[in-house]
């Protein structure tokens, strides 16, 4: 139901509004700090999923040194271990306090409405939508309000408009919104008898009621990907000793997982990560020398994914568990699906404490879980980490025309440098796009999106921006099967360089050559100069 307002009763507090207080939020209120924004965050603390998604045994994916503002280092970056949420969580709020963004934040401020108000009517926003001329983006900020966003006080249950001539939307792809699976009439979980929590519920119990839910428990996980794993460790350490009960991950698709950052002794950067290694991949706008030359070098490509393959099946029981995945690492690894697995975690299944059934169809019975093969699983509690949909977050508070723009027909965001739509005007995205290090490709888009509010560069035209946007899920769509997670990681050194060279910048951005060519790229190396 669409909110009343009184126009008297809009507050216009500032130019730029911030929805979200996660890392893109902070990130963004950081570099948009000139311009005095204003943060609304529905809950009461920053941290986003590290605050609210997060398990007691849930860790960063990635080196600490690879997880970092490029203007705030880790306290002890050479620590080689990885991170605990709560290790995260102080590191956020430190930068966060550093650099006093805290101030522009609205807690329990949540969003309930956005209006388009900027001069147009929706009929001429339609006409220009369906044309896609190659007509000019425009000013992000255009000296009037463009959008009047509604927020809802958590605490007062009051409502207040506030009006904005730009809005930068930073409430991310997970958290809030589950993603359900969708069952047959009378096999829903409806008609089963234990319990069923959703992995974003199982995340908000505090570690005593979260032990006592699965101790002693026959728990079904449903899923294979990082939280499901994190879910299936701690249910085995809830049931230890000799009345402990057997968990069993429930899986659909198998992923490839990774012990170590290392590789039959290498290092796994230099596989994926440095500018050598990604001159094996496509990336948008290449040249025929370019693709010519890829196909000759498609055997090496092919190899390396093979050599980190045959490390796998060797250093884990893959094989024996029935979990190596048909498809190539490589596209797991191009996807951002490549998780890495607590050291325990194969120790619980030889144990006997973690179980898998692989399945592509399954449903509920009173007693637990039904499989396509006509077998069931007894099951006293069911945990769905089956992802989250954070598209229909933003579904429901834009409005219409610009509410069915956000997903196209292929099922991924059409994003000009993964920030703005170029058929939205007025608003960026950031935190919708995945990499090796998400914390490093939002910092970087919100770096050059106050610069382009400054006017230091200009948009190129509409029609320009979306043969950008074509080209780029194209070659998502080439490399991977699972592109609708809209992830960069094979071509994210080439992405940065394109968005350097448009804030003028200079792209390449180590010490010398060798460096340049052998060594992974991480914030420090987009080091703001001016601000230094």
């Amino acid at each position: 139901m669409a909110c009343e307002q009184n126009q008297s009763h809009i507050h216009l507090a500032s130019k730029v509004g911030i929805i979200g207080a996660g890392i893109s939020g902070i990130a963004a209120a950081k570099q948009l700090s000139g311009y005095s924004p204003v943060v609304f965050e529905a809950t009461d603390s920053i941290g986003g999923v590290w605050k609210h998604c997060s398990f007691t045994s849930t860790k960063l994916q990635t080196p600490r040194c690879d997880y970092e503002f490029s203007d705030y280092p880790w306290p002890e970056r050479d620590n080689s271990t990885f991170p605990s949420h709560v290790e995260i969580l102080e590191y956020l709020h430190g930068y966060a306090t550093h650099f006093d963004v805290l101030k522009f934040i609205k807690f329990n401020s949540r969003v309930i409405e956005i209006r388009y108000v900027g001069g147009r009517s929706t009929d001429n926003i339609q006409h220009k939508l369906s044309s896609k001329t190659s007509t000019e983006y425009g000013n992000l900020l255009k000296g009037h309000p463009v959008w009047e966003v509604a927020i809802e006080n958590n605490q007062s249950q009051t409502v207040q408009w506030y009006a904005f001539e730009f809005l930068v939307v930073c409430i991310g792809k997970y958290g809030d919104v589950p993603k359900m699976p969708s069952f047959p009439p009378n096999k829903g979980q409806e008609v089963f008898q234990g319990k069923v929590l959703h992995s974003l519920d199982y995340s908000k119990l505090d570690k005593e009621t979260s032990r006592a839910l699965l101790k002693g428990k026959k728990v079904a996980i449903v899923g294979y990907k990082k939280s499901a794993i994190d879910l299936a460790v701690e249910c085995a350490e809830a049931n230890q000793g000799p009345d402990g009960q057997s968990c069993t991950m429930v899986i659909r698709t198998l992923h490839w997982t990774v012990p170590s950052y290392r590789i039959w002794g290498l290092p796994f950067f230099l596989f994926y990560s440095t500018r050598s290694s990604q001159f094996l991949h496509e990336r948008p706008n290449q040249n025929l020398f370019r693709t010519l030359f890829l196909a000759l070098l498609s055997p090496m490509q092919r190899a390396i994914s093979k050599f980190i393959e045959s490390y796998l099946v060797w250093k884990l029981p893959l094989v024996k568990y029935g979990l190596k995945p048909d498809h190539p690492f490589v596209e797991d690894y191009a996807s951002c699906q490549m998780a890495i697995l607590p050291e325990n975690f194969f120790a619980e299944a030889d144990k006997g404490k973690i179980e898998f059934k692989k399945t592509s169809k399954w449903w509920f019975w009173n007693g637990g879980i039904e499989f396509e093969d006509n077998t069931r699983l007894e099951a006293d509690v069911v945990l769905l980490a089956t992802g989250y949909d954070g598209k229909k977050k933003l579904q429901a508070v834009l409005p219409e025309p610009f509410r069915s723009l956000i997903v196209d027909d292929s099922g991924i965001m059409p994003l000009y440098r993964s920030t703005i739509h170029p058929l939205i005007p007025n608003m960026a995205f950031v935190g919708y796009i995945e990499s090796v290090s998400n914390l490093h490709t939002a910092e970087l888009r919100c770096t050059w999106l106050a610069r382009l509010a400054d006017n230091v560069f200009k948009l190129p035209s509409v029609e320009k921006m979306l043969t950008q946007v074509t080209e780029e899920m194209q070659v998502m769509k080439r490399t991977t099967r699972f592109y609708k997670r809209h992830c960069i990681s094979t071509f994210s050194i080439n992405h940065s360089d394109e968005i350097c060279e448009e804030m003028g910048w200079n792209a390449w951005r180590k010490k010398n050559w060798l460096s340049e060519a052998f060594s992974p790229y991480n914030s420090q190396d987009y080091i703001d100069e001016e601000e230094n």
